[in-house]
């Protein structure tokens, strides 16, 4: 028995056969059917929809070219994995396997990076909200704690001296790089004197142990000169540091903000054409580093905390079409099950979206709703995109940054998240969320339990 084909109703559309337009030439893509060979439809089916899914295998590659980027630039690279970035532990596992090393930014993430097996000494700990229990856990860990704010420097030298012990710390420093606005809320201020003074401050305390300078200048970076600018002021500070108390710095942190490859909204070409690759980030810090004043026989080690740009285009995010609708305007909208609870990226790119089924070749375009009652739950304001209906697959590429930490329960519980191993195996490594998953945690009143209706 022959399956009756859908009707759609005919259009006329203009071609465009010589020039591109500001879009290009081709709207559309090819059905993502598979991703690391298992079937889209077979992991919806067995693990439900939406579904959150990682490369093992791509994470993997990404980090060793990022690597290589960097190491056949400069002798002395380390690398340390962003936990805000994605903390899933499976997730933070995999680049530990591969030498990386913990960067966090709160106590949780802290205990969490311990919970995961990581030492202690190869544990960053930035960010401006560190309790006086995270920093004594820190310094009885022999953790690199990078101070942040005056009040947290006084409050390690009252620490160091009633333990008498001396905590490994760094500062963080805050600079013009030319890209504004500058990220001046975080750390000491390089052209105000601000980091100069700290520096002294901890030399002339000699209750700790100065070993590195950090910086993290914005997130999202397109342009790598700002890079060399910010290594070029660190390497300024480590030299006046060697010339005034011949104290030599351990190392460099350069910390992250790498671009990946998604598009920001607003941008004219796609972000995988745009975008800065890793190889010109590494050539801008590893030669300002190099061209420095620092002895070639003796450099600080570098340290990155690179984040998005190694785990954005390593996860997939599968969802369902629930229905389509045709707005007041004319447009023609489409609402599916993922909604911006779990796709917080979504107010910040054009996230590419795949149909997950072949598909003819009209398109139209199209705005991309999510389930949820609130207006702002819109994945994309536009995108041209074939006929889709209801039970259709969509494939939500690069989503690997930020949603499975910024995420939140909202209307709709959050899903699971699988990981393909480099076999192709597939592994739940977060569950869905249930009701039992909220109410757990729920405390109802005595007196509130009972009601007549």
């Amino acid at each position: 028995m022959t399956t009756k084909k859908r009707y759609e109703r005919p259009v006329i559309k203009k071609l465009e056969s010589n020039m591109p337009n500001k879009f290009g030439t081709r709207t559309e893509y090819e059905p993502v059917l598979q991703i690391e060979r298992v079937p889209v439809k077979e992991l919806i089916e067995k693990h439900g929809s939406p579904l959150f899914v990682i490369s093992e295998s791509k994470i993997r590659k990404t980090y060793q070219a990022a690597k290589q980027a960097f190491e056949t630039r400069y002798p002395r690279v380390q690398f340390a994995w962003s936990y805000k970035t994605n903390y899933i532990s499976a997730v933070c596992n995999i680049f530990h396997q591969e030498g990386s090393w913990a960067e966090v930014v709160s106590g949780f993430e802290y205990d969490k990076a311990i919970q995961n097996g990581v030492p202690g000494s190869n544990i960053i700990f930035n960010g401006p909200d560190k309790s006086e229990q995270d920093l004594r856990k820190a310094i009885t860990n022999n953790s690199l704690i990078h101070i942040d704010h005056l009040d947290e420097l006084y409050l390690l030298q009252e620490i160091a001296k009633s333990t008498k012990q001396k905590p490994r710390v760094a500062i963080r420093v805050n600079m013009d790089t030319g890209i504004y606005p500058i990220w001046d809320r975080f750390g000491f201020n390089y052209e105000n004197g601000q980091a100069w003074d700290a520096l002294n401050k901890i030399m002339f305390s000699g209750s700790m142990d100065l070993v590195g300078l950090h910086t993290h200048i914005g997130t999202f970076m397109l342009s790598p000169n700002a890079y060399a600018i910010a290594a070029s002021k660190l390497a300024n500070l480590a030299q006046r540091l060697q010339q005034k108390y011949d104290h030599e710095i351990k190392y460099i942190d350069m910390g992250g903000g790498f671009a990946s490859r998604n598009t920001l909204k607003g941008a004219f070409l796609p972000g995988v054409d745009t975008n800065p690759t890793i190889d010109e980030f590494a050539e801008a810090i590893t030669s300002a580093l190099i061209n420095s004043d620092f002895h070639p026989k003796n450099p600080p080690l570098l340290i990155l905390e690179t984040g998005r740009a190694l785990i954005d285009d390593a996860a997939w995010l599968l969802g369902s079409v629930l229905t389509n609708k045709r707005l007041a305007d004319g447009r023609r909208s489409t609402i599916l099950d993922i909604g911006v609870n779990i796709l917080f990226t979504s107010f910040w790119y054009a996230h590419k979206i795949t149909p997950a089924q072949h598909f003819t070749s009209y398109t139209e375009d199209t705005v991309l709703y999510g389930p949820l009652c609130m207006n702002i739950d819109v994945i994309r304001e536009n995108v041209t995109l074939p006929l889709l209906h209801k039970g259709d697959h969509v494939v939500v590429h690069s989503v690997g940054a930020y949603n499975m930490t910024q995420w939140m329960q909202f209307i709709t519980l959050r899903p699971k998240v699988v990981l393909i191993d480099e076999a192709g195996k597939v592994h739940v490594i977060r569950d869905n969320e249930s009701m039992k998953t909220i109410a757990d945690l729920e405390v109802v009143p005595r007196h509130l339990a009972d009601f007549e209706l």
